[in-house]
C-alpha cells in the first residue's frame, strides 16, 4: 500500500470526507468538524516530530483515533510507554508516540495484510468522529 491508495480508500469508502494537508499530514475530518481529525497520514518528517523517520523513500505514517476499548485490546490496560517502541519499524500496529493517552494508533507503511486489519479500525475511527460530531451539533440546535 502506499499513501495515496490508502488516501484513496478512506476519501471513497466514508461519506462526507473532508481533508486538509499542512506540515507534511493530511488530516482526515468528518464533514466540517476539523478539531479532531479521526485520521492522519504523516508523509514526512517536520520541525516538531521525526521521530519515524518518515524521510526515508516510500515510508509514510497512518495514524488512527480508536476507541479505549479497542486501543486496550490492542496494547493493554497499562499505561503505555512509548519509549519502549521502535517508531521507525515499518508495518506494526504501534500505539501513537504523541497521542496514545487520546488512544490513537499508528502504522509505518502498512502491507496490504496489515492495511486488512487496519480497516476496521478506520471504520469504527469514522463511526465515532460520525457520533461526535452528531453529539455536538444536537446540543447546538
Amino acid at each position: 500500500m502506499n499513501e495515496s491508495s490508502i488516501a484513496n480508500y478512506i476519501s471513497q469508502t466514508f461519506p462526507e470526507i473532508q481533508t486538509t494537508t499542512n506540515f507534511g499530514y493530511t488530516f482526515f475530518f468528518y464533514r466540517d468538524d476539523h478539531m479532531l481529525p479521526f485520521a492522519t497520514i504523516a508523509s514526512s518528517d517536520n520541525e516538531y516530530e521525526s521521530i519515524s523517520h518518515l524521510n526515508r523513500p516510500g515510508v509514510f505514517r497512518l495514524n488512527i483515533g480508536v476507541s479505549k476499548q479497542t486501543f486496550q485490546s490492542l496494547f493493554g490496560t497499562a499505561k503505555i510507554d512509548v519509549s519502549s517502541y521502535d517508531f521507525t519499524v515499518l508495518d506494526v500496529i504501534m500505539p501513537h508516540p504523541d497521542y496514545a493517552q487520546q488512544n490513537f494508533i499508528c502504522v509505518l507503511s502498512p502491507s496490504e495484510a496489515t492495511f486488512e486489519r487496519i480497516r476496521v479500525l478506520l471504520a469504527e475511527a469514522y463511526n465515532i468522529a460520525v457520533r461526535r460530531y452528531t453529539r455536538r451539533n444536537k446540543k447546538n440546535e
